[in-house]
């Protein structure tokens, strides 16, 4: 019968084996750590977002035809001013639109002059992100509802949006419409980045922008677990390759 060889001084330990369980110990640690981050990041980014594709060119240069966007599920009532937004409105056809929301309830939003300058409560805003400067479609004066908003397109001249529904509740949607804040771009490939926040209608009082959510440190987690246990799996394997090699010159 076989037994158990005792680790004494007449049987020592392997040198090479009691030195391995360090190494081991921490490669285990290195790849858990990895998983954590990888599986924690990735969960958030299923849970919190969803990914939209973007059929038409109405938001033009913020988001291009082709262009899939990640964007947070929200409640429309913690929407502001300048958030860009997937939405659904029957009135509109009842298909998912992304526009970006330019006046809330109880705001005056107008565009009149030589210019047709965006107004809100009297006062002009600056949008940066317009696809073009200048005279940016016919005039409207509209004053919102309480609990709906007004949406338009970064490509004003190219975009159907609330100057189209004018004669239904002012070209307003119900701020319930709401699905989701567009956060940042995922495809195409050379296009992959956040969306980045407005402060083009930071002078006004009331409902700004929102802040961006989790979706950049959930991806980087992500992305940094993955390379963890890569790179703690590769190195690994090296050595072990290298054990394998020195045993075989050895023996």
């Amino acid at each position: 019968m076989s037994g158990v060889v005792e680790q004494t001084a007449d049987h020592p330990a392997s040198p090479a084996r009691s030195g391995r369980r360090p190494a081991a110990v921490l490669q285990g640690v290195a790849i858990a750590l990895g998983l954590v981050l990888m599986i924690g990041g990735f969960a958030l980014i299923a849970i919190d977002y969803r990914p939209y594709s973007i059929p038409t060119a109405s938001m033009s240069p913020t988001l291009r035809i082709g262009d899939t966007v990640l964007a947070r599920k929200i409640d429309g009532g913690a929407v502001g001013r300048g958030d860009v937004v997937v939405f659904r409105d029957q009135d509109w056809g009842g298909e998912l639109m992304v526009k970006r929301v330019v006046a809330v309830g109880g705001d005056t939003v107008a565009a009149a002059g030589n210019d047709h300058r965006l107004t809100v409560d009297g006062q002009a805003v600056e949008e940066p992100y317009l696809a073009a400067q200048g005279p940016q479609g016919s005039s409207f004066n509209v004053t919102v509802p309480p609990g709906r908003l007004f949406l338009l397109g970064d490509n004003r001249l190219g975009s159907l949006d609330s100057r189209t529904h004018l004669e239904v509740d002012g070209g307003t949607v119900p701020a319930g419409a709401v699905e989701a804040r567009v956060e940042a771009t995922m495809m195409p490939f050379g296009r992959v980045g956040d969306l980045g926040r407005t402060a083009a209608f930071d002078g006004l009082p009331g409902p700004k922008a929102g802040a961006p959510g989790p979706l950049q440190p959930a991806a980087f987690a992500t992305v940094a677990g993955a390379a963890l246990i890569l790179v703690t799996s590769a190195v690994g394997g090296v050595a072990g390759l290298a054990r394998r090699l020195s045993r075989g010159r050895s023996s």
